[in-house]
């Protein structure tokens, strides 16, 4: 028998399957996922390789495959060949996202193993231990008060005994030895849950309007159908999902939820653990440490697991029989992977309900306009909730001018209603949020004697200022260096700070309000493991009045103390060199303004903006995403962007400027002969936005226009030929609507 394998390499030119000789003894072990050693080329060790094809005979001289080491499905082999074509990858990049965690390093000495630990227990019957302790067969005070310990806590550690007794390893030693004791080594799951003691809830009566869109679901729930589930915040889609999963359990089939913030998960799982328990419930994200996800991974392979909870890598979680996907704020940007593979999570989900025929919901107040678009068109079925589902109103929302602030000499970063109305929320004891999309302290720093701008020595990019730790950072590669006080063009001491972030309005806050107390929520302060969940926990029960944060703090909370939202800065988003800028404008304002008024006592938003006429916030401050739906549409028709036409992005990067121009212009000029791409609009290389990041230059060449099979043949053909051109030192991806247009 021989195997058709894949080497694990991210190298183009072995994307192939190579022919292995399967032994006679692993004949029977051996199959279609299989991963395994095999010798390659001349390489002193063995390389890994997984198995895609088997077959009776090879038209070549063959070695023979040295040891099996896991074993994947012929489905998770089939998704990631396909995942290779349509994200121009090798299958192998797309495999690793379906192995064990802790098993994809190449490294087999650094991968994570079970969890171990010894554990101690009597080797003979108590009667007799008892009997030996009383008759004194045993001669010692310590190896008395050691048996003792163990008869009443059989299975406790050496540490513990030693601990409780007073004694050392030695006697414990010398009862094992003496066949008194025995010492068996036992696996530990390392478990993310093990904290969590939650109060066991039962399901909420459905409105009306849940109950129909619970309803239309069930009816499609043992095929495939796609559903967009669009609902105002808080109008209850949590419990939708909630109910449509207890319905799939209990017809022995499994679940998966997908969140797109690591911050979301905490409250999230709190509510599934209410309903559901701990023991049905698998926890996937980057947070957990490796072992804790290679242990979470196990428990759903070992069907331990019914429901799987997770970010976007979740959608590869190995569960079988499953029932139903689910993607909570499915237009979140981070259900688009940014690095190989760059899969979009939505697509692959798509996919894999396909194979299983069960329905896949996206959920979202503001769906993302493709999605909106494709139900509008009958490709997606939608249900709407129009109502809060605690009969809680909408907040009332208050655009505020900011250059009418401006011009009534208020250079302050709170307008005066946005101050008065925190002033009013302190005294009612009522908790605030405040948005402001960007980190640090200063967007920038400049000379105002020469002009000068300190900037990333590895990125074109301006370094951005941490007041707190006193250094100045780029938010692109991770370089930084201490804060300069001193020009170092003209030796001036003019160095002024541009731009807002969030420590800026934290010390601003803390300067007009020094009574209150305010947390922070953005990646500088959520590093450490549990961190997010830690500082959501603390605002909601430790009375902290206003919490400060970018867009961890903006999706899916609910504090129903939280009275007043407050958004900073709504033109950040505005000024992003991006077709979806209005898109990302209103979803964002939308959102946040949704954390407001979620409980008994009204809600009340404040948007300050420079732009009070842009139509994104004017629809935000109405909630009416059907009117901002028809005007970007329209405005997405006349310029052929998405959902009319797709933009494929092919990126060149090099520390070799000129060598990578050449080969650009070469793609350009190969795209251009080629019939399939003739309705395509293929424009000419240019530089990147940011021409310069991590020390290497890049351009790019952008496409517009509708994708299909024969134009992925061509990507991926036109692929192939670069990497046949041996241009190591230039690497070249292909990107069908990414997120970042930068």
């Amino acid at each position: 028998m021989i195997a058709e394998v894949i080497i694990n390499s991210t190298a183009k030119k072995l994307n192939r399957t190579f022919d292995y000789k399967i032994p006679k003894q692993l004949e029977d072990y051996i199959i279609i996922g299989s991963k395994v050693l095999v010798p390659f080329a001349n390489f002193k060790t063995p390389e890994e390789a997984y198995v895609v094809g088997i077959k009776d005979k090879s038209e070549f001289k063959v070695k023979e495959i040295i040891k099996i080491e896991d074993n994947l499905t012929d489905k998770q082999i089939e998704l990631a060949k396909w995942m290779a074509k349509e994200y121009y990858c090798n299958v192998s990049d797309c495999i690793k996202l379906m192995l064990t965690p802790g098993t994809r390093n190449k490294n087999r000495e650094n991968r994570i193993s079970e969890k171990k630990i010894n554990l101690v227990y009597p080797k003979k019957e108590i009667e007799e231990l008892e009997f030996d302790i009383e008759t004194g067969n045993i001669k010692t005070e310590k190896q008395k008060r050691v048996l003792k310990f163990i008869i009443d806590n059989p299975g406790c550690m050496v540490s513990e005994i030693e601990m409780f007794t007073d004694c050392t390893r030695g006697v414990v030693n010398t009862l094992v030895k003496n066949g008194y004791l025995e010492i068996i080594e036992k696996r530990i799951d390392r478990d993310p849950l093990i904290n969590k003691e939650i109060k066991k809830t039962q399901k909420l009566t459905l409105t009306n309007e849940q109950k129909k869109a619970f309803d239309k679901i069930i009816e499609s729930i043992k095929v495939f159908k796609e559903f967009l589930l669009f609902g105002v915040t808080g109008s209850g889609k949590t419990e939708i999902y909630l109910q449509l999963i207890e319905k799939v359990i209990s017809d022995n089939k499994t679940a998966i939820m997908l969140v797109p913030e690591i911050s979301l998960t905490p409250q999230i799982i709190n509510r599934f653990i209410a309903r559901f328990g701990k023991e049905k419930i698998a926890v996937l994200h980057s947070k957990l440490s490796v072992g804790e996800r290679h242990d979470e991974w196990n428990r759903i392979k070992d069907e331990k697991a019914k429901i799987v909870i997770g970010a976007r890598s979740a959608i590869f979680a190995p569960l079988k029989n499953l029932g139903i996907i689910i993607i909570d704020e499915e237009h979140d940007s981070s259900y688009k992977s940014e690095t190989t593979p760059k899969y979009q999570a939505k697509e692959v989900a798509k996919k894999i309900a396909k194979e299983e025929n069960c329905p896949l919901i996206l959920g979202s107040a503001t769906p993302e306009i493709s999605t909106y678009y494709k139900s509008e068109i009958g490709e997606i079925e939608r249900l709407e909730l129009t109502k809060r589902a605690n009969k809680s109103s909408l907040p009332k929302i208050k655009i505020i001018d900011l250059k009418q602030e401006l011009a009534n000499g208020n250079r302050s970063m709170l307008s005066n209603e946005l101050y008065q109305s925190i002033e009013k929320n302190i005294k009612n004891k009522e908790q605030t949020i405040l948005f402001l999309n960007r980190r640090g302290f200063s967007t920038f720093i400049m000379c105002r004697e020469c002009g000068y701008t300190a900037k990333c020595k590895n990125c074109n990019i301006s370094l951005t200022y941490h007041k707190y730790e006193g250094k100045l950072k780029c938010h692109y590669c991770g370089y930084e260096e201490p804060l300069i006080t001193t020009c170092p063009e003209c030796n001036s001491n003019k160095i002024r700070y541009f731009g807002t972030g969030t420590q800026k309005l934290e010390q601003e806050i803390k300067k007009q309000f020094p009574e209150i107390k305010t947390i922070r929520m953005d990646i500088d302060t959520v590093t450490k493991k549990n961190s997010h969940e830690k500082i959501l926990e603390s605002f909601k029960n430790e009375n902290i009045d206003i919490l400060i944060g970018t867009q961890m703090v903006v999706k899916g909370h609910h504090f129903p103390n939280v009275t007043l939202v407050g958004a900073v800065a709504a033109d950040s988003s505005l000024n992003i060199d991006d077709y979806r800028a209005n898109e990302r404008t209103f979803q964002t304002l939308t959102q946040v303004a949704g954390r407001a008024g979620r409980g008994e006592k009204e809600g009340k938003v404040i948007i300050q903006t420079y732009n009070p006429e842009n139509f994104s916030i004017q629809c935000a401050q109405k909630q009416d995403y059907q009117k901002f739906y028809e005007t970007e549409k329209a405005l997405r028709q006349q310029l052929k962007y998405p959902p009319f036409c797709d933009i494929i992005v092919i990126s060149f990067s090099s520390i070799n400027d000129v060598k990578m121009i050449k080969l650009a212009n070469r793609v350009y000029k190969y795209l251009k002969e080629k019939k399939e791409l003739e309705k395509f609009n293929v424009l000419r290389p240019m530089p990147s936005p940011i021409d310069k990041i991590q020390n290497k230059y890049r351009w790019r060449i952008i496409i517009k226009g509708t994708m299909n099979k024969e134009a992925n043949n061509v990507l991926n053909s036109c692929l192939n030929k670069i990497y046949k051109m041996n241009q190591k030192d230039i690497r070249v991806t292909i990107d069908i609507n990414p997120n970042n247009m930068v």
